[in-house]
């Protein structure tokens, strides 16, 4: 498995998050708490939106190497200051280590990342491929259920309504599967952004999901802890989503609720159960 982490908000340089927090990305790639291994170190990408550049498509740095000693992601995280952008540890769950199978994924603005699996992936990874769009297909370069997933989402409407793409995707593989037989295929915690909103989701098919966390408003934390320098910094609006939390600040981090998706978009965000979509006939369970 692995483990990421999105941050939206005031702009600030990427490694005053990826590096500095005393449980840090980075130092989770070596000491993960809440993952399923300890160690994260097949591969690592960040994605960001280029502050004053404009484009509205996302940058992205990905390699095979493990994070902790990385030069290039040193260099880049200490230089590159972005209000939106995301990080990810991989933990291989079978797949190739190779650059086109690290995260996040992108195509056009959106940026897209995963932890978890397709149980079974190897015997439906034919029959999810197919439900590909052609259009999008080609432009599929590793071999991964998390990139597939991602395409199948594209494939299914995730530009115009993400929550429900999301859904129709992991129903479709829900379906998939139990027609191989497969029980319990899908383990996910998601995130994907358009470079305006992030969202993130927690759903696994027998409903024990890896963990999720999403940071508490900054106003609060300021009144909690009026000495934390740097939460002064941060804007009301910033918000991280993280697979375990930073630190170990009170009060500072909430649990996403089992079976739910959550939105982090400019003015506030919102909270909503998260259930698949099957097409109709199907047999599956709504």
């Amino acid at each position: 498995m692995c483990r990421w982490i999105a941050y939206s908000g005031t702009p600030v340089l990427l490694s005053q998050v990826l590096f500095q927090p005393e449980h840090s990305l980075i130092d989770q790639s070596l000491h993960s708490r809440m993952g399923v291994e300890t160690t994260n170190g097949d591969g690592f990408g960040i994605g960001w939106y280029p502050q004053d550049t404009g484009t509205a498509d996302p940058a992205v740095l990905r390699d095979v190497g493990p994070a902790w000693n990385d030069r290039n992601l040193q260099e880049v995280a200490h230089h590159t200051r972005s209000g939106l952008f995301f990080g990810h540890i991989r933990a291989s769950t079978g797949t190739a280590v190779q650059q086109s199978n690290c995260h996040p994924f992108r195509s056009g603005r959106w940026l897209w990342m995963h932890n978890g699996m397709i149980s079974g992936f190897r015997r439906i990874r034919r029959d999810l491929a197919l439900a590909v769009d052609p259009a999008l297909y080609p432009d599929i370069e590793g071999s991964t259920d998390s990139e597939v997933m991602f395409f199948l989402a594209l494939t299914l409407g995730l530009p115009d309504d993400p929550p429900g793409a999301v859904a129709r995707m992991a129903g479709l593989v829900e379906t998939t599967a139990q027609s191989h037989g497969i029980p319990h295929p899908l383990q996910m915690t998601v995130a994907v952004t358009d470079g305006e909103r992030v969202w993130a989701f927690r759903y696994s098919s027998e409903g024990r999901s890896r963990s999720l966390y999403v940071s508490t408003r900054v106003g609060t934390l300021r009144a909690l802890h009026p000495d934390v320098s740097f939460l002064h910094e941060l804007s009301d609006e910033t918000r991280l989503v993280v697979s375990e939390p930073l630190g170990n600040l009170p009060g500072a981090w909430n649990e996403v609720p089992e079976s739910s998706y959550g939105v982090v978009e400019p003015g506030g965000g919102a909270l909503h159960r998260f259930r698949p979509r099957y097409a109709e006939g199907t047999g599956s369970r709504e």
